[in-house]
């Protein structure tokens, strides 16, 4: 009956929908570290935290079960979920990765894996030809972000899958922005999902935390082996708030995709604003791969301002979103790339890619998007006030 239910009611109706002990309706929280052996030949199902607790059993049970995957795994932030991941790597094998990926990705690539022989290239993953020409062959894994953070590229899965599948190496796909109640990748093929589930799928700017999903079981059996032994392992109280945040994922996600389109639509057309970014838009050149891999185009999008003083008279204008790292939360956040998520990344790697000082991300929240349109549309005109006065 399960499997015929729609996504939106997976999120609240699971094997853990009520403790069969109790019949509470709320995963129970276990903190035990330890658990106690009953004779000297048990085997039992948990024995330490670090290698199994049932709270967090039960977040990676519904993670894989919604992603379609065959099991599910929580790390204690999303980086220490993909770099568990990238650890199914070893000396010599390189890997192909997103241009514009999330700083602290570009980070461990470039400056922790690269110290154990591990090869990378960036390359535009929107362009087949271009990954293809780039795949060696110790070329392992290839790493997608998509839409990409934060210039909200859209890379083919399908198309990157059948690249790999051919050179027999592992796709990896971040999908933090979509989350699966937009984007499956592991139903297009794709090996590793993993997320920042402090984003979207928890959802309330109040936990730190991190997911992986597989489709095979050889491949599962793997990084588990990694998790244990790294022991980056997401605690049970976060997990109970990440599975309480999945419970609401749809609707929140739904509305923030509704006012992101419009509040996009509307900064596009204002003199101040030089370009938005946003796979919604029938012109974005990924639009139609996005329709077709995705049911939405999310609630996060980015837009160019002149330099980084137009990006400070903006923030110091706005009243409504929070100024801030992060995004996917019940608040809107507006962030500054260049300073926050791809701090990490110098400025010249920065500039090449798009990234410039004028470039900031929004988040979109739950907020009214009559209240959100006013705020922008006030602090937008403080920055057009400001560029008439300095010229006259």
């Amino acid at each position: 009956m399960a499997d015929q239910w729609t996504f939106q009611t997976k999120l609240l109706h699971n094997k853990h929908k009520f403790d069969v002990t109790t019949g509470a309706v709320s995963v129970p929280i276990q903190h035990a570290s330890t658990f106690h052996q009953q004779g000297f030949d048990f085997s039992p199902k948990y024995d330490y935290s670090r290698s199994g607790n049932p709270t967090r059993e039960a977040l990676e049970e519904a993670i894989a079960e919604l992603e379609g995957g065959v099991r599910g795994f929580a790390f204690a932030s999303g980086m220490a979920a993909i770099s568990t991941a990238f650890l199914l790597l070893s000396k010599g094998d390189h890997v192909l990765i997103t241009e514009d990926v999330y700083g602290g990705t570009f980070r461990v690539v470039t400056e922790v894996l690269s110290r154990f022989g591990i090869e990378h290239t960036f390359v535009d993953m929107t362009n087949l030809h271009e990954v293809a020409s780039n795949i060696r062959p110790n070329t392992k894994v290839i790493y997608i972000e998509t839409p990409s953070n934060p210039l909200m590229k859209v890379t083919d899965i399908s198309g990157i899958v059948k690249l790999a599948k051919a050179n027999n190496c592992l796709t990896f796909v971040d999908n933090t922005f979509m989350t699966p109640a937009l984007q499956r990748p592991l139903e297009l093929g794709a090996d590793v999902v993993l997320h920042s589930a402090t984003k979207f799928l928890a959802g309330h700017s109040d936990v730190v935390a991190g997911l992986a999903v597989v489709k095979d079981e050889e491949l599962g059996n793997r990084l588990y082996k990694l998790q244990n032994a790294l022991g980056a392992v997401l605690g049970p109280q976060d997990c109970w708030l990440v599975l309480r945040g999945l419970k609401t994922l749809h609707v929140r996600l739904q509305q923030s995709q509704e006012t992101a389109a419009k509040l996009a639509g509307c900064l596009l057309n204002h003199p101040a604003v030089e370009k938005v970014y946003y796979p919604g838009f029938d012109d974005h050149p990924g639009s139609s791969i996005q329709r077709y891999q995705a049911e939405g185009a999310g609630a996060v999008f980015s837009f160019q301002l002149k330099d980084g003083k137009a990006v400070e008279k903006l923030v110091s204008n706005l009243n409504i979103p929070v100024f801030a790292v992060s995004l996917g939360a019940v608040e809107s956040i507006l962030s500054y790339p260049a300073k926050m998520s791809h701090a990490a990344m110098p400025k010249e790697e920065r500039e090449k890619r798009g990234i410039t000082d004028g470039l900031l991300r929004l988040s979109v929240g739950l907020e009214s998007f009559e209240d959100l349109k006013k705020d922008f549309l006030q602090a937008l005109s403080k920055i057009e006030i400001e560029t008439k006065t300095t010229s006259s």
